[in-house]
């Protein structure tokens, strides 16, 4: 199983934002920041959820992925498999064509504090604007 552990930073809603992914399986770790551009929190969130999915189909593929975030927007929009905000759908609909070529990915909300490393790779990432 491959945890995985997303967050965004943005100046500002919308404004500058940066994502932060962090992979474990055992002793194996990923951590990737990058800054994505102007958007809204919540969509920068989907955004780092998007492309870690986007990795572990690159590093792990045909896994069971588990995807923790502080973000409860994404968990119940996940979870849910539905959002009414038109904003949400194209990320929702992405998210769960990239979720059906592993046997399984389950989302799990957590607090800031068990997102501390993703939130310290999002910063950067926001910190990488210029």
């Amino acid at each position: 199983m491959i945890e995985v552990y997303t967050d965004a930073a943005t100046k500002g809603n919308p404004g500058p934002s940066g994502i932060g992914i962090y992979l474990k399986q055992d002793s194996h770790q990923i951590e990737e920041s990058h800054y994505i551009g102007e958007y809204t929190n919540h969509e920068a969130e989907f955004i780092a959820v998007l492309q870690a999915l986007q990795l572990c189909q690159q590093q792990f593929p045909g896994e069971i992925i588990s995807c923790r975030t502080d973000s409860k927007v994404v968990v119940e929009t996940m979870e849910k498999n539905h959002t009414k905000n038109k904003f949400f759908l194209p990320y929702l609909e992405q998210i769960n064509e990239i979720s059906a070529s592993f046997p399984y990915v389950f989302f799990k909300w957590i607090s800031d504090k068990q997102n501390k490393h993703a939130d310290m790779l999002a910063r950067a990432g926001l910190a990488k604007r210029t």
